[in-house]
């Protein structure tokens, strides 16, 4: 069986070849999350959704005309990497290009289950290309069976919108985060995840020509994949103290999702935290904040909220945010 479905985008196969090879043209629309070494036999790992990661080596690569791909789950016994095989062909027309993406080597019932994924992604890529601007994709929002690094893909997700539309003019404003104006905060969530990077290994280079959501997330993707690597068991060393490798991923959807409203609350933007990861996160955080971390200043005291309040205003609360 084979899913083939081809959409129509009023650009060039350049732009649209980008679109459907490059990390930062795949968050757009399809990834939370992209490493792609884009040559013959190159690999790729894409976090579609949220803990939903496929992986596969590239087998025919002709920028502006065709990309192949192998491509499986890292969690599908039934499907693993290699498994199947995905061609887009771009073909240009009047006013753009016609995509075609074609799915083989599925089964009957794998087809009905990639074909609604294709849709919904295709149907992204459509109304990113022509409205210019990327929106949150609900299927990122409430991920099922929630765990410290599901979460944490849920709130890059998050932060990576919220980055991407952040103006230079707006860098001295003042956010919730009084020792910060909104550079000096972005660069702290930044220095975050170089803190962690660090206490996995991960050697760390910064562009300084990068923007800051591509910084976030090309370091964010490489901080996850390790992380899902290793699990959450043992140690890690972080700065100048040892703490549990689960601590350091609640410090991390601290880093991502809070700081991202933050960001969102400095810059004007409007944000989107579902019930289920606001209530998830803030369990995270409860096991985090010690009463010595707010005595240090690492955050204010917590801020009385109703009972009847959102669950993300609970959140914001309980780290010193009025909302």
């Amino acid at each position: 069986m084979a899913y083939d479905r081809t959409v129509f985008l009023p650009i060039d196969p350049d732009a649209a070849f980008d679109l459907v090879t490059q990390p930062e043209r795949l968050r757009r629309w399809k990834t939370v999350a992209a490493r792609v070494d884009l040559r013959l036999g190159g690999e790729y790992r894409w976090t579609i959704t949220p803990g939903n990661i496929a992986m596969g080596n590239f087998t025919k690569i002709e920028p502006g005309k065709c990309v192949s791909y192998t491509f499986g789950w890292t969690d599908d016994p039934n499907l693993q990497p290699g498994a199947s095989k995905v061609t887009v062909t771009l073909e240009p027309v009047p006013g753009g290009t016609n995509v075609r993406l074609v799915h083989e080597g599925l089964t009957a019932e794998q087809e009905v289950g990639h074909a609604e994924g294709w849709d919904h992604f295709l149907e992204r890529l459509v109304q990113y290309v022509t409205s210019g601007k990327a929106t949150a994709d609900p299927w990122n929002a409430s991920p099922e069976n929630l765990d410290a690094l599901k979460s944490a893909d849920a709130s890059l997700a998050i932060a990576e919108l919220i980055l991407h539309e952040v103006k230079n003019d707006q860098l001295k404003n003042s956010t919730p985060c009084s020792d910060f104006n909104l550079q000096q905060l972005i660069d702290h969530q930044y220095g975050s995840m170089v803190n962690i990077a660090k206490s996995l290994g991960i050697p760390v280079s910064t562009d300084p020509d990068a923007s800051f959501e591509v910084r976030l997330a090309d370091l964010a993707q490489k901080v996850m994949e390790t992380f899902t690597t290793r699990g959450l068991d043992g140690s890690l060393v972080l700065g100048e103290n040892e703490l549990p490798a689960s601590v350091v991923a609640n410090i991390l959807n601290i880093e991502l999702l809070i700081h991202a409203i933050d960001i969102a609350m400095a810059s004007g933007q409007k944000y989107e935290v579902s019930p289920e990861l606001a209530d998830y996160v803030l369990g995270l955080t409860r096991h985090t904040i010690s009463p010595e971390g707010r005595a240090a200043g690492l955050f204010g005291p917590e801020v009385p909220v109703a009972d009847t309040a959102e669950n993300v205003q609970h959140l914001l609360a309980f780290t010193g945010r009025a909302s």
